[in-house]
């Protein structure tokens, strides 16, 4: 089994930045991708970002100000935020899983995070 577990939420300013951190435990030899959603209150949950082994993708919504980066020896992932927004306010999960497919997919058999609050206030 594999344990996801978040961090870096807060109160951030419009424009701001702010460095999300992910790290995976327990049976990582498993874990091949690893990702990030957001769901804002009242939406449904949607994907932002997944890095594989030599396999990036990012939403539209969050090109060119999100990036997503990997840690394998620690098997970390980070998301690092720029330029933030009032909609990008949300709560964060971070997800894990052995394929790439799996994690751009959402799906319920990846392992994933309790989440963190990221307010974008202006």
């Amino acid at each position: 089994q594999v344990r996801v577990v978040e961090s870096g939420g807060g109160l951030v300013q419009v424009g701001g930045s702010r460095r999300l951190s992910c790290a995976a435990s327990g049976r990582t030899s498993s874990v091949y991708a690893m990702g990030w959603f957001r769901q804002a209150v009242g939406k449904e949950r949607e994907f932002v970002a997944a890095i594989g082994v030599k396999r990036i993708t990012t939403a539209d919504s969050v090109k060119g100000r999100f990036t997503i980066s990997r840690d394998n020896g620690e098997n970390t992932v980070y998301l690092q935020m720029n330029s933030l927004k009032p909609e990008d306010t949300a709560v964060y999960y971070c997800a894990a899983a052995p394929t790439f497919a799996q994690i751009v997919a959402g799906s319920s058999s990846n392992s994933w995070g309790q989440g963190t609050q990221v307010t974008v206030s202006s």
